[in-house]
């Protein structure tokens, strides 16, 4: 093949590029994403309790979907989502308490819809705390 065909085939090929570029300019743009619509962030929690009389005890807590080893993960995810994750904000129970004191302080740690939550409280017994925090804390 001579020079000048050679430079003949370069330049129809880069033509036809051009040419191809110019007239689909759908063919420059990125395809449309199909992708799933965004789901909130995965929530994952340290739920805790810790009493003065020396017991404590610990689970994970995962939301969005329910996971983990928390015993009741669907109803505690499900008060904390109407709570917003704020655990001051759950709806407490109708349970009875008796008045002994015997201190408790529930801790919940960790992430909330990609928010973080660090939330502490302490209160006069276990039946108040578990009456506070709905299912959050009955393990």
């Amino acid at each position: 093949m001579k020079m000048g065909e050679r430079v003949m085939i370069r330049t129809l090929v880069l033509s036809a590029v051009l040419v191809l570029g110019v007239a689909s300019p759908a063919a420059a743009q990125p395809a449309a994403s199909f992708a799933e619509p965004a789901r909130p962030k995965q929530s994952e929690l340290e739920v805790s309790y810790l009493a003065d009389e020396g017991y404590a005890a610990a689970v994970v807590l995962r939301c969005d979907p329910a996971g983990g080893p928390h015993p009741k993960k669907g109803k505690a995810c499900k008060a904390l989502a109407k709570a917003h994750g704020d655990p001051d904000k759950i709806k407490p129970t109708g349970a009875m308490c008796t008045m002994e004191y015997s201190p408790i302080t529930a801790t919940v740690k960790g992430q909330w819809h990609g928010k973080k939550v660090d939330w502490s409280k302490t209160y006069g017994n276990r039946c108040e705390m578990e009456r506070a925090t709905s299912d959050l804390m009955l393990f």
